[in-house]
């Protein structure tokens, strides 16, 4: 998680909002992973038009490892970690 400040987060948090709002009520599981694909995708093409490069092909790139990693260790790592507790470790 991108640890910005308040001020920034509240720039941000209304259109979040209704997004996730869309997605939750308009996508189905089925779709749902095309959906956020579809929304990430146009935000990049957007935010980084006209701006091919090595730099921003990178930057883009980190942001999205980043936004796996943070995935990982704030959700999927407890959730592993409780599963070993109740099945068993390997």
């Amino acid at each position: 998680m991108p640890y910005i400040k308040a001020d920034r987060r509240n720039f941000f948090d209304f259109a979040i909002t209704s997004l996730v709002h869309n997605l939750k009520f308009g996508s189905d599981d089925q779709n749902r992973a095309g959906d956020l694909n579809y929304i990430i995708t146009r935000v990049f093409k957007e935010v980084y038009a006209d701006k091919d490069c090595y730099k921003t092909y990178n930057e883009r790139i980190g942001v999205l490892e980043c936004c796996k990693l943070e995935l990982y260790r704030r959700a999927i790592s407890e959730y592993e970690n409780l599963k070993a507790i109740e099945n068993g470790d390997v």
